[in-house]
């Protein structure tokens, strides 16, 4: 059920370097951007092809392994910089946490070099982790997908953005349900209804700090504690958030000894364990774990 057209091959810009540094290999740039981040890319080959707010863009490694872009406008290039890498340098990032003394962690950054956090759009990464519930990436893909396609203004290349929440304030619940989305059509409906009451409210909470930003998110319908660190971490750079999900708890219990722990215990002791870039931790230990997963 997801978009039913081809990727598009970009040619608008032709093929342009991305001064992304480090360059990611393979591996890592499909864990940045189709691991669990962010839920509108799609691969056709070694062909990437994702959308944020407004925006379109293809990737691909060149014959020599650096990184190009192509999109319908070259206004896409900075945005899809910041995009990519919004948290700066990955390297000296990774080098701050406490890898020296903390094997497992050193293992997880050895086997994704340049891993990086994404920086989307508020908003969007709200509606995303709405989707979220109970469901995997492809899940969550297909029902975003079926949101931009029913309910989304057209963009260039036969697409469509996704709604903002304005529009979806506007579309009633059963309409939403037609998406796939299940109970979240609930929890998505009333928190556009929220929003739309309570104009500026994400842009607000989005600057805030940490503690004060995660207390208003909770608030909404369907966000909890882990939605609401995910919609932080990768939604507004705040990488002190430390989401605790099943793939967390499970590496947590196995490497760190916290077997039985709960998931508020395990994300606290994520943030006093690896400090204030728990996130960027989180999402290496993540990774691994997935990728562990895979080769049994």
């Amino acid at each position: 059920m997801g978009e039913t057209h081809a990727v598009i091959t970009p040619g608008w810009t032709g093929w342009q370097p991305l001064a992304l540094s480090p360059t990611p290999n393979a591996a890592v740039l499909a864990e940045i951007i189709d691991g669990g981040q962010a839920f509108r890319w799609e691969r056709q080959g070694d062909l990437w092809t994702g959308q944020w707010d407004g925006h379109i863009a293809s990737l691909r490694r060149g014959e020599r392994g650096q990184l190009e872009w192509g999109a319908p406008s070259a206004a896409t290039g900075p945005a899809l910089l910041r995009y990519l890498d919004g948290n700066g340098d990955p390297q000296a990032l990774a080098d701050s946490l406490p890898w020296r003394s903390d094997a497992h962690l050193a293992r997880c950054l050895a086997a994704f070099p340049g891993l990086r956090i994404l920086r989307q759009p508020f908003g969007e990464t709200l509606l995303g982790f709405l989707c979220s519930a109970t469901k995997q990436i492809v899940q969550i893909k297909q029902m975003m997908a079926l949101l931009a396609r029913r309910h989304g203004a057209g963009v260039t290349g036969n697409r469509n953005r996704l709604p903002t929440w304005d529009e979806i304030a506007a579309i009633p619940e059963a309409e939403l349900r037609g998406c796939l989305l299940g109970f979240r059509a609930r929890y998505i409906h009333q928190t556009a209804q929220h929003l739309a009451a309570h104009p500026g409210w994400l842009e607000e909470t989005e600057i805030l700090p940490y503690a004060e930003a995660k207390a208003r998110l909770v608030t909404l319908p369907g966000v909890g504690e882990k939605v609401a660190d995910c919609v932080l971490l990768f939604g507004a750079g705040r990488l002190e958030a430390f989401p605790v999900d099943v793939w967390i708890l499970k590496t947590m219990a196995a490497r760190y000894g916290l077997d039985g722990w709960k998931p508020a215990q395990v994300a606290q002791f994520g943030r006093a364990h690896f400090g204030p870039l728990a996130g960027l931790a989180q999402q290496y230990l993540f990774a691994w774990e997935r990728a562990e997963a895979r080769r049994d």
